[in-house]
């Protein structure tokens, strides 16, 4: 079908669109992006969901951020993406559960996660987390939706997957690349991280995906912009209130500074917004000290953030620990 001019300008510009949500992982950003193009200009198979993907890296860097990314780009919602958690799919008879249990089994009627998911919605992201702990078997399941693009469930309806795109996200090897020194040459521990997959995973399910994509571990520099990222979603759910939050330098380089950490990324970056500037936010608009439609200024001193007059100190334990100036 032909696409509309909207669509295809959209097409052109997604690695530009999807870099507003997911920081420092341009390669991930191409390699979605090209696989898309391909799919949407019909040079793929289409027999086949609209791409296939093994998204590596360590924890916090942003393979769960870019799968609600690419939904929300692709399918106007990033609620449109079923998660699954695959460590719980480890034991043999899982599969059941995954595809719905045959006819005279418990749970019959229910259906499976995943083939109820995609038939009730068949255009969306279907996310395998922690693809790495399935059972053998459950891999078989996962074949047969890359390679034939449907599924048969267990009261024996056929489920269409040609218009979901999937993502497996996966941390085997990835301690080599939490531990590279700040500008390190990754070059080693990618190499590393590429022989742990290859010694887990058989080589016709690596060979049926469009693309494995190693995430790089954050760096300090990448943490400005996903403070930015984090505080536009803050302002968005207090423009109701028409409350607006002005921080200054050194309040944007307290939260990148707390909210980093080497190993975890930028998943600690939530925390402490949560603790050092919702917590008290969230006092002082109850209290009255904020009404709606007021400017917050915040910056940081010594003891962390000051929230107008107010200091959230970084041990903060209970609102009455809160100094006011």
């Amino acid at each position: 079908s032909r696409m509309l001019e909207g669509e295809r300008e959209k097409l052109l510009r997604m690695e530009d669109e999807l870099g507003k949500r997911v920081i420092g992982q341009r390669p991930a950003l191409t390699a979605v992006a090209n696989a898309v193009r391909r799919a949407r200009a019909g040079l793929n198979d289409e027999g086949r969901p609209l791409g296939s993907f093994l998204f590596l890296g360590p924890t916090g860097v942003g393979k769960t951020e870019l799968t609600k990314a690419v939904a929300e780009y692709l399918f106007d919602d990033d609620a449109a993406m079923v998660r699954i958690d695959m460590s719980e799919f480890m034991e043999k008879h899982s599969v059941a559960r995954l595809i719905g249990a045959p006819p005279g089994y418990v749970g019959y009627d229910e259906g499976g996660v995943l083939t109820e998911a995609v038939r009730r919605r068949p255009y969306q992201v279907v996310l395998f987390d922690e693809v790495e702990k399935a059972h053998p078997d459950v891999f078989n399941v996962l074949l047969q939706v890359l390679d034939d693009g449907i599924l048969t469930d267990g009261q024996g309806r056929t489920v269409d997957f040609k218009q979901t795109l999937i993502v497996l996200t996966s941390n085997l090897g990835s301690y080599a690349l939490s531990q590279l020194p700040e500008g390190a040459d990754p070059a080693k521990a990618r190499a590393e991280v590429m022989e742990a997959v290859r010694g887990h995973f058989r080589p016709e399910f690596l060979n049926r995906l469009d693309d494995q994509i190693i995430f790089d571990r954050l760096g300090r520099s990448d943490m400005g912009a996903i403070v930015d990222i984090q505080l536009r979603r803050l302002e968005a759910r207090l423009a109701g209130r028409k409350i607006v939050l002005e921080l200054d330098g050194d309040a944007r380089a307290w939260l990148a500074e707390e909210g980093y950490d080497p190993v975890f990324g930028a998943r600690p970056l939530k925390r402490v917004i949560q603790r050092h500037l919702q917590d008290p936010l969230a006092e002082m608009i109850l209290s009255g000290d904020v009404m709606d439609g007021a400017t917050v200024v915040i910056s940081a001193g010594a003891d962390g953030l000051i929230i107008g007059d107010r200091v959230s100190a970084s041990r903060r334990a209970r609102p009455q620990d809160a100094v006011v100036h």
